[in-house]
């Protein structure tokens, strides 16, 4: 009986160009759903100490819904390295300005806190409408 855990080689990763449509759908399930995908959990070749994802493409953040009142309550905080530098933004006005913005952190808090989520991040591609520049990688559509 053979007790060796599987470990991916950088040679053998393949990666695909995966598109997700966010419209209509949680803010953290479309982000839950990419995360997975930029770390490749979704592969029977995970490898946790190694970048075994897909490149992910999420379009139509404008048309993201937020659940509840977290419209009002959920808060965007970033700080200056000033002091009283804290600045606060609502998720209304951060869904008004740049709702990419906010799908961006949001699939960044889910991805390791290290040189790997750094690189896991460098893959996404997050747009407001429904028009994208990736159509030379041929990328399909991801159902969820």
């Amino acid at each position: 009986m053979n007790n060796t855990t599987y470990s991916a080689k950088l040679s053998e990763i393949e990666r695909k160009w995966y598109i997700l449509d966010a419209s209509g759908k949680p803010l953290g399930r479309v982000a839950t759903e990419a995360a997975k995908l930029l770390r490749g959990k979704h592969k029977p070749t995970f490898t946790p100490n190694l970048d075994t994802g897909d490149n992910v493409i999420i379009l139509n953040c404008k048309d993201v819904v937020l659940t509840g009142r977290k419209l009002d309550q959920k808060l965007y905080r970033h700080h200056s390295s000033y002091i009283g530098g804290m600045k606060e933004t609502t998720a209304r006005v951060m869904m008004e300005k740049s709702p990419e913005k906010a799908m961006f952190l949001a699939i960044k808090g889910m991805l390791p806190k290290n040189s790997l989520g750094r690189k896991m991040i460098r893959k996404l591609r997050v747009y407001t409408g429904s028009e994208h520049e990736n159509q030379a990688q041929k990328p399909e559509v991801w159902n969820f």
